[in-house]
């Protein structure tokens, strides 16, 4: 554990349990970072008389936020950020105990009690003011941590988005239907969780809380607007996703499409030409034709003439050909456009 200690203006760090204990029975302003469960931390615990449920919830990993009220401390568990690595998001737990006079928490990463020490080492202007100003430094760096992922995950949508045209329905389009779901996913434990943690930190902006000073409460609110703007924005990113989604399943479905298209108008094009194989390739003694010296180029004269019959009047109805969509949607707008000569 790393203690630091408001002796007047003088801000001490201990590591030893019984000193901070000491300094905390003797109304000094105390904060108490709980890196890692020993049993010096243990005895801390139980000599400040934390329930042994809050024990329990601090040494543990939770998937939600909390917030209990006892009636000589606040437990507050919120999540920050790391990152988000592969369409995985990466949450921390941090512990939050408000006391009349102290702060306990449990960072195990040091995600942002290593700032806000940093910060403390150089003035102690926080730890002058109270635990619930130091609490509220400590949930405005967790929120923070969230704008740097929200800005990555915009950048990688927007990736996406190209992906989903450029190869969907071709064989490199697996990789990107992966990662449209492996965004799903983290999307929504982002939402869960900030359900939950809105709540929380609405309540605290509410001023429900003793521990909370009424002069606190416009910086907590602030907290809260910022972390609404990043659910918004996961919202928002929500709604992206599964339009990337849908256009994905639409546009392998057209290209789906022009390979059916394109398989028809081929086998339309082959048949005929078999009936006249198969006509030619009937083997009577009185065919007129099969003893004819031109009866073979007759044939194949035949074939090329109906084949190449069937390809221009696909090129004329805009079935088939380099510009073919074009002038099919042309040819649907002047259908559209052409008025109604019915009385």
């Amino acid at each position: 554990m790393l203690a630091r200690i408001l002796d007047g203006d003088r801000l001490e760090v201990s590591t030893d349990g019984v000193e901070a204990l000491a300094a905390i029975k003797a109304g000094k302003t105390v904060w108490v970072d709980l890196e890692r469960q020993t049993a010096e931390a243990d005895q801390l615990l139980t000599a400040l008389d934390i329930h042994p449920l809050t024990v329990e919830d601090v040494w543990s990993q939770r998937s939600q936020p909390k917030i209990d009220d006892y009636p000589n401390y606040l437990y507050v568990i919120i999540h920050g950020v790391g990152g988000a690595k592969r369409e995985k998001l990466e949450l921390v737990e941090i512990d939050v105990v408000i006391g009349p006079n102290w702060l306990l928490t449990h960072d195990r990463d040091g995600l942002v009690s290593d700032d806000v020490g940093t910060e403390l080492d150089h003035s102690p202007r926080l730890l002058q003011k109270g635990p619930a100003w130091l609490a509220h430094a400590i949930f405005d760096r967790a929120v923070d941590r969230y704008l740097p992922v929200i800005d990555q995950l915009d950048s990688e949508i927007d990736k996406l988005e190209n992906d989903v045209i450029e190869r969907a329905g071709t064989p490199r389009g697996r990789g990107v239907l992966e990662r449209i779901l492996g965004f799903k996913r983290l999307l929504q434990v982002m939402r869960r969780m900030s359900i939950h943690q809105r709540e929380i930190l609405l309540k605290l902006s509410r001023g429900e809380y003793e521990e909370i000073p009424k002069d606190a409460l416009p910086f907590y609110r602030d907290v809260y607007d910022h972390f609404l703007r990043v659910g918004d924005i996961a919202e928002g990113y929500r709604d992206l996703v599964t339009s990337a989604l849908d256009a994905y399943l639409s546009v392998q479905s057209n290209r789906m499409n022009e390979v059916m298209k394109t398989l028809t108008l081929m086998s339309t094009v082959m048949l005929p030409l078999t009936f006249i194989a198969g006509v030619y390739g009937m083997n009577f003694d009185h065919m007129p034709e099969l003893h004819w010296l031109f009866g073979y180029p007759f044939a194949l004269a035949i074939m090329a003439g109906v084949a190449l019959g069937i390809i221009l009047w696909f090129r004329h109805k805009g079935w088939m050909g380099p510009d073919a969509r074009d002038r099919s949607a042309k040819r649907k707008r002047a259908e559209t456009k052409r008025p109604d000569t019915k009385s």
